[in-house]
């Protein structure tokens, strides 16, 4: 019990200052145990206008994705890149990205399917499903009537055209034309194109060129008509192997007429080709370098150009410099390019190193589902991602992935609606199913306790970077 002294004292205090706060001992703590009176928190999203992905793990919003309105605030570039080992969810991320984007009346997509089954590429049902039909490029049917790309267009420049055959040239040597070869080339080039001008220029007309080369081609460089001619010969043996040899069909004619560049999705068939054989990056650099000069148009629309298995664009530095110019042209145009690659070893690591770095830093924005611990760390240290979404790369589960957009770092489980689900999950992309209401309950067990791991791991990592704290 207080005394009347004290008590007179405070009432007259009180009088004066007015009432005084009973004050109390402090308690000492740690984070670590104080941690519950921490108020919840998660990252800012990237806006409300664009296309629905999913839902951000950590605080359940939803997470909306679009590089064409990010584009400038945001993104410094509205390039994309994927990566994943498979079984993971980045087909069906892809197809329903493509899907909802397609809902914008000013969008267009085209699509490189490089994997398929059954004699079909795997977008195949979603192009039949929109009423398209899947450019396939396929050698054993170009020859009765099949899609043919011809890399002597009218519609590329000639420069554009010289480029691409240089391209191709040195994508199958495995090395750079030397002086004398690139000249013999372009004296080819040129006088093809000079003389055939009430046609289609086709490469057999370059191969019979290098093989006979005119006079005066000889007499401009001052050497004698057999040095030209043998300067030219491994050139033309190379072309002749799209003219006459097992790539025959596909490029050796004009260009097909019934390919429509205004349709909503345009996708390309190349599951007939294999993907470990030279042919893929030559096939990739046409059809690319094509499609820059025809399908590219400054008519205000936003074009999606996404690439499967684009290690082949990025691994060979002749194809990753074509598409280097195609992606810094492009986004004056409105072009977002989408490279899905499995292992960013695969590229880093390659011939093209320095190209492949250069395409990595125009791609603002980077999707890694689950890998290998190994390969986390390697990907980390490439992408510069922070330690705690490093750490959970691996125990992520299928169809949840890390979302780096330039720096707005967060986890994000992808969301497939029931019109979508018979779509995306075909026979093979069953493996890679991202909904939950398809996978068994001891996986749906698993993908939530990845989501409370993930959860503490970024939690903990938030707490180990904060001082020993007093709380009274």
């Amino acid at each position: 019990m207080r005394d009347p002294l004290s008590a007179l004292s405070d009432a007259f205090t009180a009088f004066l200052f007015g009432k005084v706060e009973t004050t109390r001992l402090p308690v000492r703590t740690s984070t670590g145990q104080a941690q519950a009176v921490y108020l919840p928190t998660a990252a800012p999203g990237l806006g409300d206008s664009g296309v629905i992905i999913g839902r951000e793990v950590y605080s359940g919003k939803g997470y909306i994705y679009d590089p064409f309105q990010l584009y400038g605030q945001q993104l410094p570039a509205p390039h994309w890149l994927v990566l994943g080992e498979s079984g993971n969810g980045k087909s069906a991320l892809e197809k329903t990205y493509v899907l909802r984007q397609l809902r914008f009346r000013d969008r267009q997509v085209v699509v490189l399917d490089a994997q398929g089954e059954d004699g079909v590429g795997e977008w195949n049902l979603i192009a039949q499903e929109l009423g398209l039909t899947p450019i396939r490029l396929d050698p054993t049917s170009a020859l009765n009537g099949g899609i043919r790309l011809n890399p002597l267009d009218p519609a590329i420049t000639t420069t554009g055209q010289l480029a691409l055959l240089r391209t191709i040239i040195e994508v199958a040597m495995g090395h750079g034309l030397d002086e004398r070869s690139g000249f013999a080339l372009k004296v080819a080039h040129a006088f093809v194109n000079e003389t055939a001008t009430d046609r289609q220029p086709v490469l057999m007309d370059i191969v019979d060129q290098l093989r006979h080369p005119e006079p005066e081609s000889a007499e401009a460089m001052n050497v004698d008509i057999d040095d030209v001619r043998a300067w030219g010969l491994d050139v033309a043996l190379v072309l002749d192997r799209l003219v006459d040899g097992d790539l025959r069909g596909m490029f050796d004619g004009p260009t097909s007429a019934d390919i429509d560049l205004d349709a909503p999705l345009i996708v390309f068939d190349l599951s007939h080709i294999d993907r470990n054989s030279i042919a893929m990056p030559i096939l990739m650099a046409i059809v690319g370098v094509w499609l820059e000069h025809t399908w590219i148009r400054p008519d205000r629309k936003k074009r999606i150009f996404l690439v499967e298995e684009a290690w082949h664009i990025i691994n060979s530095p002749f194809v990753a410099q074509l598409f280097q110019r195609l992606l810094k042209f492009g986004r004056r145009l409105g072009l977002s390019f989408v490279a899905v690659v499995h292992h960013l070893s695969d590229v880093v690591d390659g011939a093209a190193a320095r190209e492949a770095a250069a395409i990595l830093k125009m791609a603002s924005t980077r999707t890694i589902y689950a890998q290998k611990a190994d390969e986390a760390r390697a990907t980390g240290r490439v992408l510069g991602l922070p330690r705690w979404a490093v750490e959970i790369i691996p125990t992520l589960t299928p169809g949840i992935a890390v979302w780096d957009v330039n720096g707005n770092v967060q986890v994000v489980k992808h969301l497939i609606t029931e019109a979508e689900r018979p779509l995306v999950f075909t026979d093979r992309a069953m493996t890679e199913s991202s909904a939950i209401d398809l996978l068994p309950e001891d996986v749906r067990a698993a993908e939530l306790e990845a989501e409370q791991r993930a959860a503490r791991i970024e939690n903990q990592q938030r707490l180990n970077e904060s001082s020993e704290s007093t709380v009274a």
